[in-house]
This record gives C-alpha cells, structure tokens and sequence, in this order.
C-alpha cells in the first residue's frame, strides 16, 4: 500500500513539473511581449515617477504639503503611470520616444508642484 501511494506521490510530481516547465520557459520570454519592464524607456519614465513618489512623500512628511494636496500630485503621478502602462500595451512592451517626451513633459508639471 505505501508502495502505491508513493508511486502515485512519483508520478504527481512529475506530470505537475512537465506542466510547470513549459510555463515558466514562456514567463522568461515575456520581457519581448506585451509588459516589458525593463526597456530602458519605461524605466527611465518609472524610475522618475518613483522618485516623485519619494519627494511627495519626504515633503509631506516635513509638513510642506497637506495631506489633500499630497493625494493630488500622487492622483497626478497614478495618471501618469497609467498612460504609460497603456503606450507600452499597444507598442509591443515599450514605448516610443515621443511617448517618453510626452510622459516627461507631464512629469516635470508634476514635479514643479511637488516643491512649492
């Protein structure tokens, strides 16, 4: 009887790895699919929207922002993220240069409230 049972643990094992393989060996060549994190791009873009997170933060915490307008800019940066989330799905992953240029037009209005 443990013999059966441990065949049965044996062979578990085994079909749940050859289904498993062929899973991951497709989750390693996404970065070419539709979320490519780390296109130089996207993480110029992302780098610099959590920085503004950080800062929004740093300020908030030294009483330069109130709570609302904290909230705002953080609305403003979830926006951003967003439409940058959006360019990439339709791009194959990344995004294009004008998109960047547009993102960081936006960052920058965003960042020149975080200080005043």
């Amino acid at each position: 009887m443990n013999t059966t049972k441990l065949l049965i643990s044996a062979v578990t094992v085994a079909l749940a790895g050859a289904v498993a393989v062929p899973a991951f060996a497709g989750a390693a060549s996404a970065p070419e699919g539709k979320w490519a994190k780390h296109h130089p791009r996207r993480e110029q873009v992302n780098k610099r929207l959590a920085n503004q997170d950080k800062r929004i933060h740093e300020e908030r915490k030294e009483g330069e922002l109130t709570k609302g307008q904290a909230a705002a800019l953080h609305k403003d940066d979830l926006q951003i993220r967003q439409e940058e989330r959006d360019m990439s799905s339709q791009n194959g992953g990344h995004i294009t240069k004008q998109e960047q240029k547009t993102l960081n037009q936006q960052e920058n209005a965003v960042s020149k409230k975080i200080g005043q």
